[in-house]
């Protein structure tokens, strides 16, 4: 009988004495725990190595992959050669995809959490809403059914062994029947209920895999009933779990809507009664050590086990003796070998991240090194399109005629490759016109490559900052610019899978297609949220200043509120073709925010407005703008609107908008230029550098 996976315990075996009593106290608190993990004994894997990158990548895809089947199945396999993972995940089947998605998700978090750096993790949670494996052991190819868990009620329902026989002859019919129903389900799923009088109603759930056949479904619960009438015996209820099939019982409804298979009204077709059990059907017994057997209290989950210890303590002590001997030894002998493994293991995390992302229906592609090569014409200065904040960017073409652009990460940047990792996990999942799409990536030796498609306008900084490009951007044109990019924010805020934070929304990041729409890019230092968080708090500040809002530049506290600070000064930037960052030319004020206030308290905000639109806009329109731009830039974060708000706000001509109160920064005054003609900024005793086109980090917070 299992109770606790192997660990890695210390070489010495008089740690086994230390770490013993410790291991006794964890028992209780797994006796309250709703998350049942099973920590296999495949290996651990490194931080930072390439399992870890394609787990990540499998936690990012595999939910919402099984939430999408109509069965709420899935599997997946990700990576090659020793660090490929196989994946399995099914959700009851009387849940709908959402709980399905979220509960899938918790299960990569807490299968992590309890199993830290294990290869094989197998997760259940009570009532079986979920199940979620994932290994380095090809166990797709198999339809065994292992990692079996049986959890049983304390309550007993019946008193008198009389009607303990009855009960376990109803309860065998109702597994048998409804064990039947399922395997011949098209879902493998099936709900049931039996009713038959004095004795208590009970509810019935099985399920399979949907990939298995109908007899394999049907041999997967053969053991069910044996499993069930020895370790459950005559319970309130109880739950058999296992990789391949699962089944629950209760006294009382716990799955959604009507049982699908209703039996009613059996005490005619019993046996007579006597003190002995009536003849039931008996599988093969499993062995013992197939089945590890909790117990909980009801629908509490308060479980009470103290036997587990009894049996656990002396068991353990002999087995943690045992493996610390056998570890001691073997250590002895390879201590060579493991001293030239660690050299291998110390080479830089960048030769680590190698995966790929197997899934027919994605668009995302691994691309070789000598294909992006070619397509630059090795890198070469006439195909340079500009310099990004962690690397250069080049124009190519694929041999299909395929225009790309390329990021090439600068060597040996540490930084620039967490950005990297993070860009490549977020935006291959994002659909959106507005978004930049990204094809694919290269990953070869330290050559870190981005793929992004092709867009042939630049970025919007190009023409709005440009004195002799900014007439080519007319004003029906910027009002496009300006709903799109609005647009873009919104899909990354509400209607994306998770809710997404840019942080680094700039005039610089806005890339414009053949027809001047918007697309927001470089998702390097985005932040993802689960839908039900609203703000986030780092000591990793990360952005650029001039865009940055103050509660994020001097606290760390970052929302979606800060990219609405960002959207708003970004307007301001449309409307008056100025940059907000290094803005000193009108009297004494260093920055736009200050000086569109200024214009907006005087009357005067149409002077704002850039000369080359001033004759296109109407003056009711351009205050209607720029009253949204100033409500985006409001100094404290619950004033700014919601880009829902926005959206709706441009596209409402006829609404009164109320009055924006003072921006942030709109009091700050030039203190001193420095050389290099950055200027320097003093506001309540912080002293930051205000550089349009530097993204500027701190001190990492682990992200």
């Amino acid at each position: 009988m299992r109770f606790l996976s192997s660990v890695d315990m210390p070489c010495h075996p008089w740690m086994a004495m230390v770490i013993l009593p410790f291991l006794l106290l964890l028992l209780m608190p797994l006796a309250s725990a709703e998350t049942w993990p099973f920590c296999g004994d495949s290996g651990d894997y490194e931080l930072n190595s390439t399992y870890e990158a394609n787990l990540l990548l499998l936690s990012s895809t595999l939910p919402n992959k099984a939430a999408s089947s109509t069965t709420l199945f899935a599997t997946d396999t990700v990576g090659n050669g020793p660090n490929t993972i196989f994946a399995l995940a099914l959700c009851r089947g009387d849940y709908n995809a959402s709980a399905c998605e979220g509960c899938l998700v918790n299960a990569f978090q807490d299968g992590q959490e309890h199993c830290p750096n294990t290869k094989d993790v197998t997760v259940y949670y009570n009532g079986n809403p979920c199940m979620l494996r994932f290994s380095n052991q090809k166990f797709l190819a198999t339809t065994v059914n292992d990692k079996i868990l049986v959890i049983a009620n304390i309550e007993m329902p019946l008193n008198t062994s009389t009607r303990a026989d009855s009960f376990r002859l109803l309860l065998v019919t109702l597994l048998n029947n409804t064990a039947q129903s399922a395997a011949n389900s098209s879902r493998r799923f099936t709900t049931s209920r039996l009713d038959v009088s004095s004795f208590p109603t009970l509810y019935c759930l099985m399920q399979c895999t949907p990939d298995l056949t109908a007899d394999d479904c049907a041999a997967c619960f053969q053991p069910y009933s044996q499993l069930t009438l020895r370790y459950i015996d005559s319970r309130q209820g109880g739950q058999v779990l296992g990789t391949r099939c699962s089944m629950r019982y209760e006294i009382y409804p716990f799955f959604q809507g009507e049982p699908m298979l209703r039996t009613i009204n059996l005490v005619s077709e019993l046996p007579a009664i006597n003190n002995t059990m009536p003849p039931v059907t008996v599988y093969p017994q499993l062995p013992a050590a197939q089945a590890t057997i909790q117990e909980h209290q009801g629908r509490n989950s308060n479980w009470k086990a103290p036997w587990i210890i009894a049996v656990a303590a002396p068991l353990l002590s002999i087995f943690l003796c045992f493996i610390c001997c056998i570890v001691w030894m073997t250590r002895r002998r390879k201590g060579t070998e493991i001293l030239h493994d660690q050299a291998a293991k110390n080479r830089p995390e960048e030769d680590t991240l190698v995966w790929r992302l197997e899934d027919k229906s994605s668009e995302f592609t691994l691309f070789e090194f000598s294909e992006i090569l070619h397509a630059t014409r090795n890198f070469s200065k006439e195909n340079l399109l500009g310099q990004g904040g962690f690397g250069p960017v080049y124009k190519g073409q694929l041999s299909d005629g395929i225009e790309i652009a390329v990021k090439r990460l600068a060597s040996h940047s540490r930084q620039g490759f967490t950005e990297f990792k993070n860009e490549v996990e977020l935006i291959a999942k994002l659909q959106h016109s507005n978004l930049v799409k990204l094809m694919g990536c290269c990953i070869q030796g330290e050559e870190k490559l981005l793929v992004y498609e092709y867009l042939p306008n630049k970025s919007l900084d190009f023409f709005i900052f440009d004195v002799s490009r900014t007439t080519l951007v007319v004003w029906n044109k910027r009002c496009v610019i300006i709903e799109g990019i609005a647009q873009g924010l919104l899909y990354l805020h509400k209607h994306s899978r998770l809710r997404i934070i840019h942080r680094d929304l700039k005039a610089s990041n806005i890339l414009l297609d053949q027809d001047m729409n918007p697309k927001i890019s470089d998702f390097g230092l985005a932040k993802i949220f689960s839908s039900n968080d609203t703000q986030g708090s780092t000591k990793r500040v990360v952005g650029t200043y001039g865009y940055m809002a103050p509660e994020y530049a001097s606290e760390g506290i970052y929302s979606i509120k800060s990219d609405v600070f960002s959207f708003g000064v970004l307007l301001l930037e449309i409307l008056s073709g100025q940059r907000n960052s290094g803005f000193h030319q009108h009297e004494d004020f260093l920055n736009l925010l200050g000086y569109s206030w200024q214009l907006w308290e005087g009357g005067r905000f149409l002077e704002l407005v850039e000369a080359s639109i001033a004759k296109e806009i109407h003056a009711a329109e351009a205050r209607r703008y720029i009253n949204i731009a100033l409500m985006c830039v409001q100094e404290h974060a619950d004033d700014r609107p919601t880009m829902s708000n926005v959206v709706a706000m441009l596209n409402s001509e006829g609404v009164i908008l109320p009055e924006p109160k003072h921006p942030a920064y709109f009091n700050l005054r030039v203190s001193k230029e420095d050389e290099s003609g950055s200027v320097l900024y003093s506001h309540n005793d912080v002293t930051i550098c205000s550089n349009n086109d530097v993204t500027i980090t701190e001190e990492p917070d682990g992200r």
